[in-house]
């Protein structure tokens, strides 16, 4: 007996994104930012329960270990959460210069019109949270907390996006990440500036000249890793010293490293040494084709490559592991919730980023001086408004630099866990809900248009 079937259903038109295509660096950089966010949640996640449990002990002695590094009677040594925070997050902060140092050579950071909204949206998202902390806490202990709220979480945002956002988010994640790409150049220059305390003059003009001699190997067309990597090493070293953040050396080396288009001629090279290598395949003609193929890359971006998913992977997990772990007692709990500093972080974050971000970027849309990407709207700006205060890596390495006093730590750290939680939820909701009604990609019965090539050489000199 034949079983019956509902008709099939009617194949309905195709989605067919109308915008201009997101870079293929880029897709990639959004995709290894979702995937580190999962794993940020995790470690997160595993130092408070590690923070809370029978083991809390454990947990403090376990980062308060010392190691270093010596050759004969000099040497380094710190405990592992300064070696997290000053060392490994040195690669984290060299990879954000990186990313903006190809924004603003190669990408879209060049288009003033498009990076106007996001880049004022950023200022806005700096100034009003910082605004908003001062104007309740500033009479406060916690007073010289007011950098912690400045700065947003890519890493978090594009994660949410990913698992909650609304279909085909491509061109609003590509919107909020040029915005983290400006809010980080002021987070990073507020740290510099207001979180240092003692400064060596002399260590600090060594630092000087090494970014001298970086800038000129890179005058001279240095191609090669190698001369950067050293000097950038030696850089953190001098600015270790100096008593400026040593982090900071890693966004110095990532601004200087060459991002420029890769040269026609170099790109045209490759083929010949390959086909010499294939008419002989020996060692020499090997490695001289291995150097053409390099020497056509930018430097940046075969640097990026390299250490943005150990970044990604490692060093964010790693400061999640170091430095979210609170404890999380009644006690603890009641002094947070009536906290003026929590109150001022939260309050900061979630409303002052939002009306910040929102006001700002509005600003910039009615004055007509810049441009949503794509088919991204007014409702979408809004939602992704909420979702910069998600503030968390650098959040909780400012409020290091902030505060002495373990316990405002604990009550700035337990208001950043709170503000990024409630903005992720509120982002979320409002992105699904209007992403519904006013979807970032339409449906179209006939084929994708055809799309002009996007140049990837400069042109010769």
């Amino acid at each position: 007996m034949t079983v019956p079937t509902d008709p099939p259903a009617r194949p309905g038109p195709p989605l067919r994104i109308t915008v201009r295509p997101v870079a293929p660096q880029v897709v990639r950089f959004l995709r290894t930012e979702a995937g580190s966010a999962v794993v940020l949640l995790a470690a997160t996640v595993a130092a408070l329960v590690w923070a809370n449990s029978p083991w809390s002990d454990a947990y403090t002695t376990f980062w308060g270990t010392t190691a270093g590094v010596g050759v004969g009677g000099h040497g380094l040594v710190m405990d592992l959460h300064a070696w997290v925070n000053d060392a490994l997050m040195a690669v984290f902060f060299l990879v954000i210069g990186l990313e903006i140092n190809r924004e603003l050579t190669t990408g879209e950071l060049r288009n003033r019109r498009t990076a106007t909204v996001p880049a004022l949206g950023a200022l806005g998202g700096l100034v009003v949270p910082a605004l908003l902390f001062l104007a309740i806490a500033g009479r406060s202990d916690g007073a010289h907390g007011w950098g912690i709220v400045m700065s947003t979480d890519t890493a978090f945002v594009v994660g949410v996006l990913a698992l909650f956002g609304p279909r085909c988010p491509d061109q609003l994640r590509l919107f909020l990440l040029t915005l983290a790409v400006v809010d980080d150049i002021g987070a990073i220059t507020v740290m510099a500036v207001f979180y240092t305390d003692h400064v060596s003059l002399a260590w600090l003009g060594a630092s000087v000249l090494l970014v001298v001699a970086l800038v000129v190997v890179r005058l001279m067309g240095e191609w090669r890793l190698t001369p950067y990597l050293l000097l950038g090493i030696a850089l953190w070293g001098t600015v270790h010293a100096s008593g400026v953040h040593a982090t900071l050396a890693g966004v110095v080396l990532g601004l200087v490293v060459p991002a420029r288009l890769a040269r026609r001629e170099d790109v045209e090279a490759v083929p010949r040494y390959a086909r010499t290598l294939s008419l002989e395949t020996t060692a020499e003609r090997e490695h001289l084709t291995e150097l053409a193929a390099r020497a056509a890359v930018p430097p940046a971006e075969r640097l990026q490559r390299v250490l943005h998913p150990w970044s990604a992977y490692v060093v964010v997990p790693l400061f999640g592991l170091a430095n979210a772990g609170i404890s999380l007692t009644g006690d603890s709990l009641a002094a947070g919730a009536t906290s003026t500093v929590t109150v001022a972080v939260v309050v900061a974050l979630v409303v002052g980023k939002t009306v910040g971000v929102f006001a700002a970027s509005s600003l910039a849309l009615l004055t007509g001086i810049g441009d949503l990407p794509g088919r991204v709207r007014w409702t979408h700006l809004l939602g992704g408004s909420v979702l910069t205060g998600i503030g968390f890596t650098i959040s909780l390495f400012v409020t290091e630099l902030a505060f002495d006093d373990e316990a405002l730590v604990a009550q700035a750290k337990i208001g950043v866990l709170t503000a990024s939680l409630i903005a992720a939820v509120l982002g979320s909701v409002t992105l699904r809900f209007f992403g519904e009604r006013s979807p970032l990609c339409t449906p179209d019965d006939g084929p994708p248009a055809a799309l002009p090539p996007r140049p990837w050489v400069a042109p010769p000199a």
